[in-house]
């Protein structure tokens, strides 16, 4: 009997050790069901250390705290307790049902998942207005707001939206952080963030409260309509005064977070009006000056000099193009090379555009620069308004003269002499030809007749066919940016061709040829070039992910080459390798 106690005894302590040796890996939630308004707290719990802990995505969800590691170890009658746990807290995007995936993690070698969790999110819900509720005196004490300084723009007119965060005076902030960026579509956009946050006192509903700027944004609607701007939100750290206080009488602070948004706002675009709208207009809109200048305006033949039209003032600089020189077939001119002296404040871009052209006169004579004139829309007057240049007259002293033979080219300064004439001139010429006709079929009425008779008359309607085509492109702003944009892509890949072996001349064309490449590809602009922005666009148009990091280690590469030493055969490398990724991209996106 005693044995077959003592054999009892022993399974006992052996099933109690198996079952407590029992690996478990699962996933707890505060609550399945959520107000939007709400926070979420998932805990993921193991009874055993393990490595490479893996997470979910959280799809639905923003992740506000975590992960916080936290270990117990505890002895119970001789018997060890272990539990290790990461702890996220989530805020919800949207309403809906939402799953919480499986997070995973090795132990011992093998890997073990939890099981997924599916969350419903509610609208919000009305909180009870509880002195002692930490996280409702904060969302009553701590607002964003989203300011525009105009909601009903023309079209390419310059807004500015301003965003303050405004936080009462009993109320205290020790950080933030942003968790849904806004967003500008049909917009042109630049962001002016300030270099430091300062503290300023206003008022938020007629109540004192301390704010600070956190972002400013230039706007420039290239739509008409209703266009919406997304909101910016913010999970802000806020401490919040207690009823205890420390040893020395102060009162404490209790740290919560809460989510804030600036809410979506909507922009009226009206357009630009019809009656009165010149021919050549292209879409400038603000108050702009015109100057046409030339570097000389006497010379010898086959002399450069450049003539420069500019366009200066306050508007939208950047999104429109300048009047072409048209200039007289002996002129011989160069494409011309475009300038930029552009800034951007509250108020809109100011500064100056131009256009430089070489010019290179073939012949002698004076030549003159037509007028040349630029329509635009004041948005002080609400007309359109034009400005012409005045006529310039280039003398070209020295030269052949248009239309002399090349074996007698007149020149200023060369000997005259009187040519004299004999009556044997002309006997070389056959005075009796005995033409005869080969062709006996009457030319009137002939196919050839008809033909020459109809061709002006068909040429007619592809005139017209051709003139709208070319009145559209010029009307395409947008599209015609990014053709140039795809130009200066090509022509700075070839300068960089060029410049292998000169580090800082090759390295600047290739970070040009780069960026140039995506605003022609992505329809973004220089101020929108980040590493993330670039990375989530080229991923929506379906790159692949290789090719994406490519792209980004050649930036990478450029910014570094200028504080690194780097061979002749490490250029040529990045050169091949930014000619393969651009053609890889041109056959992915979509």
């Amino acid at each position: 009997m005693k044995f077959k106690k003592h054999i009892s005894i022993l399974l006992i302590i052996l099933s109690t050790s198996i079952a407590s040796a029992q690996i478990q890996f699962q996933a707890k939630v505060s609550k399945k069901k959520l107000g939007l308004n709400e926070r979420l707290r998932v805990d993921f719990s193991m009874n055993k250390d393990g490595d490479n802990f893996k997470p979910p995505k959280f799809n639905g969800f923003n992740v506000v705290g975590g992960p916080n590691q936290s270990v117990s170890n505890s002895w119970r009658n001789g018997v060890r307790s272990f539990e290790k746990t990461y702890s996220y807290f989530l805020s919800p995007q949207r309403k809906g049902d939402f799953m919480i995936d499986s997070a995973t993690i090795e132990i011992d070698g093998e890997t073990y998942k939890t099981s997924p969790i599916v969350i419903k999110v509610t609208k919000a819900i009305d909180k009870p207005k509880n002195g002692n509720n930490a996280s409702s005196i904060a969302s009553e004490n701590i607002h964003l707001v989203a300011e525009v300084s105009k909601s009903n723009p023309y079209l390419n007119e310059a807004i500015t939206v301003i965003y303050k965060l405004y936080v009462s005076p009993n109320t205290g902030v020790s950080n933030w952080r942003e968790t849904k960026d806004p967003e500008f579509d049909d917009f042109w956009s630049q962001n002016m963030n300030p270099k430091g946050l300062k503290i300023e006192r206003g008022q938020y509903k007629g109540e004192d409260y301390q704010f600070v700027v956190l972002r400013r944004t230039v706007l420039y609607p290239q739509k008409t309509g209703k266009l919406e701007i997304e909101p910016l939100s913010l999970d802000v750290t806020a401490e919040i005064p207690t009823r205890r206080r420390d040893i020395f009488g102060q009162r404490m602070m209790s740290k919560v977070n809460v989510n804030v948004s600036a809410g979506r706002r909507t922009i009226n675009v009206k357009p630009l009006p019809e009656e009165n709208k010149p021919d050549d207009f292209t879409g400038a809109v603000g108050d702009f000056e015109m100057h046409l200048s030339t570097s000389k305006t006497a010379l010898n033949a086959t002399e450069p000099l450049q003539a420069k039209l500019e366009i200066s003032g306050k508007g939208n600089l950047k999104l429109f193009e300048l009047p072409k020189l048209n200039l007289p077939s002996s002129l011989e001119v160069y494409e011309p090379e475009h300038n930029e002296k552009v800034r951007t404040n509250l108020s809109g871009m100011q500064g100056s555009i131009s256009d430089s052209y070489t010019i290179v006169p073939q012949y002698k004579g004076k030549y003159p620069i037509p007028t040349i004139s630029f329509s635009y829309f004041d948005l002080k007057t609400e007309t359109y308004k034009r400005l012409s240049s005045n006529e310039t007259i280039i003398n070209v002293l020295e030269g052949p003269v248009y239309g002399a033979s090349d074996n007698n080219l007149s020149t200023e300064g060369s000997d005259k002499q009187r040519v004299v004439l004999n009556n044997d001139q002309f006997a070389f010429i056959k005075t009796n030809a005995n033409l005869v006709s080969k062709n006996k079929t009457p030319f009137f009425k002939s196919t050839a007749f008809w033909a020459g008779l109809l061709s002006p008359l068909l040429a007619i309607p592809l005139a017209i066919v051709f003139r709208r085509k070319r009145e559209e492109r010029a009307g395409d702003i947008i599209g015609n940016r990014l053709r140039k944009a795809d130009r200066l892509s090509k022509k700075y890949l070839g300068e960089a061709k060029k410049a292998l072996g000169q580090k800082e001349a090759f390295y600047v064309a290739l970070e040009k040829a780069l960026h140039n490449y995506l605003k022609a590809k992505l329809n973004i602009e220089t101020s929108e070039l980040s590493k993330d922005r670039i990375q989530i666009l080229l991923s929506q148009r379906e790159v692949d992910t290789t090719v994406i990091s490519e792209f980004d280690s050649l930036l990478e590469n450029c910014e570094l080459a200028r504080y690194t030493p780097i061979t002749t055969v490490t250029m040529q490398q990045d050169y091949d390798k930014a000619a393969k990724t651009i053609n890889l991209i041109d056959k992915q996106i979509r």
